[in-house]
């Protein structure tokens, strides 16, 4: 009697098994075929500081780059670009700088916070956005927006430099009446109607084509913004210097000019 119920608990214990079993492969099973990759021990995760303006083109880069890289995370920061510098200086542990122009790369790399020489990657212009149907009328950077709300960048931010080399160039003084610290903030006044006109970069305003119309400026492809990318020296500290190097590659390939003309960005001249 002892033996039949030996034999009955054994019988069960194997049935239990056998089905843990099974619901083990069922739940490896049920992934799809397409999954990411699982992460190994040696994965790593790059923080990314990029300009305010490269926002959509690098978060569609990142996405690619980390599926051909698995193990490899990226964590970006995106702000202007002389407010990057100004953290970095402070101690951020950016493995990676891409700036909107050469003016905050050069800061950079003047404090030594560079591992190698900067690259170009895009180029960048300005133009002019304003709210959807045009209701101020304004019709350039000229004498049409002489009692209207403009908006530009501040003086140090890269778009802010860009406007007033060109407003130079083609005679404009009118005054603004905010001044952000990101194209970004700019494109959000002009949106919400808070300003009547602002001046952005191309790649913004197309971004935002569907509540903005796009005035050109004449003598704007003459003020061009170069931005450069690079691998901190905080990269090495972090252990990250090989991965970092990885992403600007990546960046710097003929499959990321596609990605960024998309957005509106001239490739650099070879």
């Amino acid at each position: 009697m002892l033996k039949k119920f030996a034999r009955l608990g054994a019988g069960l214990a194997i049935l239990t098994l056998a089905a843990t079993g099974l619901t083990a492969c069922g739940s490896d099973n049920s992934k799809p075929a397409d999954s990411e990759p699982s992460k190994t021990a040696d994965a790593k995760m790059i923080q990314v500081f990029a300009a305010a303006s490269l926002k959509a083109s690098f978060s569609e880069l990142g996405e690619a780059f980390e599926k051909e890289n698995p193990d490899i995370t990226v964590k970006f920061n995106f702000d202007g670009s002389s407010s990057l510098f100004d953290q970095m200086q402070g101690g951020a542990k950016a493995d990676v700088f891409a700036s909107a122009d050469e003016k905050n790369m050069k800061k950079a790399t003047d404090a030594g916070l560079n591992a190698g020489e900067p690259s170009i990657f895009v180029n960048n212009t300005l133009t002019l956005a304003v709210p959807k149907g045009n209701p101020a009328g304004v019709t350039g950077l000229n004498d049409s927006l002489n009692g209207k709300k403009l908006v530009i960048c501040a003086d140090g931010v890269p778009c802010g430099n860009a406007y007033r080399e060109l407003a130079q160039k083609v005679g404009f003084t009118g005054q603004a009446v905010s001044e952000e610290t990101s194209v970004k903030d700019v494109m959000g006044k002009v949106v919400s109607g808070e300003a009547d006109a602002g001046v952005v970069y191309q790649t913004d305003a197309l971004a935002e084509k569907d509540s903005v119309n796009t005035i050109e400026i004449p003598g704007s492809d003459t003020v061009v913004n170069a931005y450069p990318i690079m691998v901190t020296k905080m990269a090495a500290e972090n252990g990250n210097d090989a991965a970092a190097k990885a992403f600007v590659d990546f960046v710097l390939s003929d499959a990321a000019q596609k990605v960024f003309a998309k957005y509106g960005f001239m490739s650099p001249a070879k």
